[in-house]
């Protein structure tokens, strides 16, 4: 089925609904596409920054050359960095009509700090202030762990926008919140403007399911075979439950998508959606109905499946089922930190073969 930008499904959901849904990418084809079907979001990592240098390398191959050689004494990492923030600035000037229409409530490019600082508070808030600076619509990542959760409240305080991200439970996502009050709190405290912040709690859903799924597998358990696929739903609308019985001002966001269920039943909530450009490929010509379900509970079933055989589920679906010294040792937290650090390496790495080539491979 083939739909044109104006009745594609996830254009109705922005327009039907309350739900909202970014572009997993900063990618300028990609969020384009995305755009036109109602997006008012994207978002950037290291991992994604290196998949947007390969699809776009006739602009960043040249784009890096250059600021080598204009900055002859920059290392890899700060030209890492340089790169980082003038893709993130691009795509902010892409989503700032968004921004303006919206009076400042949507259409910002979500940008990552550096996670190999995600023990460091004060180079995270460091770096975000600084990442704030690059446009009026930038919204700044951090990891929810006990030093993220210090990071996110002082830069709060100072006027970021943030986006707390490595994060996969109910007690993260409150603990997002919580950290964020305190940052307006304190901001209004000494007069600063709080009513155009953004502050955005990340649920990396799928991320949960994978975690569920390794764990029955490596713990040898019998769960029911559809139960694994429910978790970061279930996780998601419990924590919404709670965001909106606790008038939080903070706004959940679901991301890492695995199948149409982290779609279909989360519309119709005051939430917004990080989608790959695949997926919005899929959903839009899937000819489903983005009919709103955020308040259609979950199989009781299926959670109690979940919660009676893994642990490691009643840590995630109980708003006090860790602390946040326990956050970053999480199962789900510890595997995407590492795969965050790493892509970071990767994409030094990728910059690093591009000023200086090694000389045993030969370019046709």
């Amino acid at each position: 089925m083939t739909t044109t930008a104006h009745d594609s499904p996830l254009l109705r959901m922005t327009q039907e609904t309350p739900t909202q849904y970014w572009n997993d990418s900063c990618a300028v084809d990609e969020l384009t596409y995305a755009i036109e079907r109602g997006a008012t979001g994207a978002t950037s990592n290291p991992s994604i920054v290196l998949d947007v240098m390969k699809k776009e390398k006739t602009h960043w191959v040249p784009r890096v050359h250059e600021l080598a050689a204009a900055n002859p004494t920059w290392s890899e990492v700060e030209l890492t960095w340089a790169i980082v923030e003038e893709m993130a600035a691009r795509g902010a000037g892409i989503l700032y009509p968004v921004f303006d229409r919206t009076g400042g409530r949507h259409g910002r490019l979500s940008v990552q700090t550096n996670p190999a600082n995600h023990r460091d508070p004060a180079r995270m808030v460091e770096q975000a202030v600084r990442f704030a600076a690059l446009a009026p619509n930038m919204q700044v990542k951090f990891p929810v762990t006990a030093s993220g959760l210090v990071a996110i409240e002082e830069a709060t305080f100072r006027g970021v926008n943030i986006n707390g991200t490595v994060s996969f439970t109910v007690p993260q996502a409150i603990a997002i919140a919580e950290a964020v009050e305190r940052g307006l709190d304190r901001r209004a405290a000494v007069g600063h403007d709080v009513a155009s912040m953004t502050p955005i709690a990340t649920i990396m859903i799928g991320r949960l399911d994978d975690w569920m799924k390794i764990v029955v597998e490596r713990d040898n358990l019998a769960v029911h075979p559809d139960a694994p696929n429910w978790a970061g739903v279930a996780a998601f609308k419990r924590a919404y439950g709670i965001f909106r019985e606790r008038g939080y001002r903070t706004r959940l966001l679901a991301a890492a998508y695995r199948h149409r269920l982290h779609w279909t039943e989360l519309v119709g909530g005051e939430v917004s959606l990080t989608l790959p450009y695949p997926w919005q490929v899929r959903f839009n010509a899937s000819g489903i109905a983005p009919r709103p379900r955020m308040d259609e509970p979950v199989d009781p079933a299926l959670i109690a499946d979940l919660y009676d055989r893994i642990p490691d589920f009643r840590r995630a679906y109980e708003p006090d089922g860790m602390t946040p010294d326990e956050f970053e040792t999480y199962g789900a937290s510890a595997r995407t930190l590492r795969a965050f650090v790493k892509s970071y390496h990767d994409l030094m790495g990728a910059i690093r073969d591009l000023v200086l080539p090694d000389p045993d491979i030969r370019i046709a």
